[in-house]
């Protein structure tokens, strides 16, 4: 017999948006409410945000920790239970669960998230492996202890610090298909200052700090019994650094001058051969290796949105369409992180990317939503959209973007300010007739802060002209 189940908000994803959005729900909820939350997830580890630090008004660094559900439960006095979305019977608000679960809900949040897009010359593959969640990372990780040549396609953060990262190889190629490295993130001259990183990274006397993580079991009793088909949750900012990847039993030297970059190239053709695979590119060039790793980002996963009894209306990059506060349009129907299309009128300093940090900020709205909903509130759309801001790690340093950080959207009509010192930081800066509209910064610069007012309160900075960027005026003291 089929397990009923009522909640006031049901939260269907075990990711940064979906637990963020639980947690916040948690936090917003009376001492003495009986409102219930449940968080439905695949996998028995969620992502929590942890150690968050202050950058400035908006932009927040932060790690991102594996938790039990169990912790998570008890942590937050909310319900969290294993098993897989099925369908949605919006008139009725229930949804419906792979094991045979009926739960009602007053609302509901659907996180579910992204999955890699796999390169099509790839798909079916076994040796052509995606990089997304704890467990696909887990499979990288086996295989290189038995590989002596891997190729890396995809041009993002993953790739990049993959690719920076693992060592004990023979033979490591880089398959990208613009002209420079991690252009997902800057631009041509900062792919110039990592590259040098990335040349001279066997020299560097480089300790590798692994963070302790709880392990858990691939399937427990409960997920075994609930049928479910086990598909973790994004990797989080520095999710290298939970991992020891590298491939053991070498003299510890790093791969350096063993990275060979493929640029302006894309995979035509992966044959299986004795060996391995031999990948043909687009140029012509054949690689034989050992197996490849497909890094060419993600689609919104919203394969069970046939199961539902009304028609979701979707983005032009397939994601759930939402308003500013995150709902979509079937109503009591919320959607937050790389599942959701942002379809609301965009400040001018933000735009969307699927990334931990706007998963985050898109969790946390909805909570907030669903939440005033509930008592009748009205609410205004959270200060974090009003322009796009993340920080990550690449090659070694800490990564700011802020605003319109390469001239997206800017039409070409804005001029770059620009310093650089070798191996310690790269600063630029996007202006529009002497206004900040957007900042690249490389390394420990403290202009975190000061870049983000100056593009918030759109200060007219052409007096200064280039010396802003002069590296004896303290430009943050100046504008403090």
């Amino acid at each position: 017999m089929a397990e009923n189940l009522a909640y006031t908000y049901v939260i269907v994803g075990g990711g940064i948006a979906g637990v963020t959005c639980a947690e916040t729900l948690a936090l917003l909820r009376p001492n003495d409410s009986t409102d219930r939350i449940l968080l439905l997830t695949e996998s028995p580890l969620v992502k929590a945000v942890t150690n968050v630090v202050p950058l400035g008004k908006i932009l927040n660094r932060f790690d991102v920790e594996e938790k039990s559900t169990g912790e998570l439960a008890a942590a937050n006095n909310i319900d969290v239970l294993l098993d897989q979305l099925d369908s949605i019977a919006s008139e009725d608000h229930l949804v419906r669960t792979t094991a045979g679960r009926c739960i009602s809900y007053r609302y509901l949040c659907l996180c579910t998230g992204a999955r890699p897009n796999i390169i099509d010359k790839a798909k079916g593959n076994a040796n052509v492996i995606g990089i997304r969640d704890t467990e696909s990372v887990e499979e990288f990780r086996k295989r290189i202890h038995t590989a002596t040549r891997l190729v890396v396609v995809g041009n993002g953060g993953i790739a990049s610090e993959l690719v920076y990262e693992v060592d004990g190889l023979e033979e490591v190629h880089w398959v990208i298909k613009d002209p420079y490295i991690s252009s997902t993130f800057v631009d041509s001259g900062a792919a110039s200052f990592f590259r040098e990183r990335l040349n001279t990274k066997a020299s560097m006397d480089k300790q590798k700090t692994i963070y302790k993580r709880m392990r858990y079991t691939e399937q427990n009793e409960e997920s075994a019994s609930a049928g479910v088909t086990k598909r973790g949750a994004a990797l989080g900012p520095d999710w290298h650094r939970a991992f020891d990847i590298q491939k053991h039993g070498e003299a510890g030297t790093r791969n350096a001058n063993k990275v060979t970059i493929h640029h302006s190239v894309e995979v035509e053709d992966i044959q299986e051969v004795t060996s391995g695979l031999q990948v043909r590119l687009t140029d012509g060039t054949t690689i034989e290796c050992d197996f490849v790793v497909s890094a060419t980002g993600v689609v919104p996963a919203t394969s069970w949105t046939g199961g539902c009894d009304r028609t979701f209306k979707l983005g032009p990059d397939g994601g759930l369409f939402v308003n500013w506060s995150m709902e979509t349009s079937i109503g009591d129907v919320y959607a937050a992180g790389d599942v959701c299309y942002a379809g609301w009128e965009h400040a001018s300093h933000w735009f969307q990317m699927r990334l931990w940090t706007q998963a985050r900020q898109m969790g946390a709205m909805a909570a907030r939503s669903m939440a005033a909903k509930r008592d009748g509130e009205e609410i205004y759309q959270d200060f974090c959209f009003e322009m796009f801001n993340h920080v990550t790690t690449l090659f070694g340093y800490q990564v700011v973007l802020l605003g319109r950080y390469n001239g997206q959207g800017l039409n070409d009509k804005y001029e770059v300010l620009l310093r650089m010192t070798p191996g310690l930081e790269y600063i630029k800066f996007v202006l529009v007739d002497g206004r900040l509209q957007g900042a690249l910064l490389v390394g420990e610069t403290g202009l975190e802060e000061t870049c983000e007012n100056l593009i918030l309160n759109q200060l007219d900075l052409s007096p200064y002209g280039e010396d802003l960027l002069d590296p004896n005026i303290d430009i943050e003291d100046y504008f403090d």
